[in-house]
């Protein structure tokens, strides 16, 4: 595979600078993360003081990449899967030439204009955070050894408001967005009803998840970094959006 090597990202577009993402193709090897091997215990006793504070985490396994490559619109990445008490103690360190943390997010976007976001729940790991329906990639999402980008966004979408994305209206192109070593992948879905009407659907799936991972949803009508707690990529997201649409 053509990929980089982990501590030269020359080639890459530049940080916080929306890009179109021509092909995806992420494989997820066999074996361990060596950013988990070298990092365990560390990430172990971090745990433990995650715990402390938010005891309803849940240590299951995600893709983390080991290698990532952003060419000429094209992505490339090798991954594991690890423990999410793993990529806790890399997000908190950030250490260089270890790991990327490559996500998706589908923008719900309203009839009239508005992207509709979900607010985390008060036991999860982004508590009170706004941003759009999504979820770390895991083994859910591979597919013949690689990373399926578009069943991931249907899937956290499904699961965290009870919007099917298939009853959308898909733009055609994916695109992307980096900064820290966390890589952002996004594509925008339309849907035929307003914002109030969306966000009227997902307080009545709240009613009926199990999960309960969210906290409410709300509308998001401008790129103001004051509305709402949002985490530093959704920024980048709304940024991105609202200014094309200038």
């Amino acid at each position: 595979m053509n990929a980089i090597s982990q501590d030269d990202e020359a080639s890459w577009p530049p940080k916080k600078v929306a890009f179109q993402v021509r092909s995806i193709d992420l494989r997820v090897l066999e074996g361990e993360h060596p950013y988990h091997l070298r990092e365990q215990e560390a990430a172990r006793r971090n745990w433990q003081q995650e715990l402390q504070t938010t005891p309803a985490l849940y240590d299951g396994e995600m893709v983390l990449q080991h290698r990532l490559s952003l060419r000429d619109g094209h992505v490339r990445g090798e991954a594991y899967l690890v423990p999410f008490s793993t990529f806790l103690w890399w997000r908190k360190s950030r250490l260089p030439n270890t790991a990327f943390h490559l996500f998706a997010f589908a923008l719900v976007v309203s009839s009239d204009g508005a992207i509709v976001a979900i607010r985390m729940g008060k036991h999860t790991a982004n508590a009170g955070r706004v941003y759009c329906a999504a979820g770390s990639l895991d083994a859910h999402d591979i597919v013949d050894g690689r990373c399926d980008i578009a069943g991931n966004m249907r899937r956290e979408v499904l699961e965290e408001t009870g919007l099917d994305l298939e009853e959308a209206t898909a733009e055609p192109n994916y695109f992307g967005l980096h900064m820290r070593r966390a890589i952002t992948l996004m594509r925008v879905f339309r849907f035929d009803l307003s914002a109030d009407e969306l966000i009227e659907r997902i307080h009545a799936h709240m009613l009926v998840d199990e999960e309960k991972e969210i906290d409410g949803a709300v509308a998001i009508w401008s790129a103001d970094p004051d509305a709402h707690p949002y985490i530093p990529e959704m920024q980048l997201v709304i940024d991105w959006y609202f200014n094309r649409r200038a």
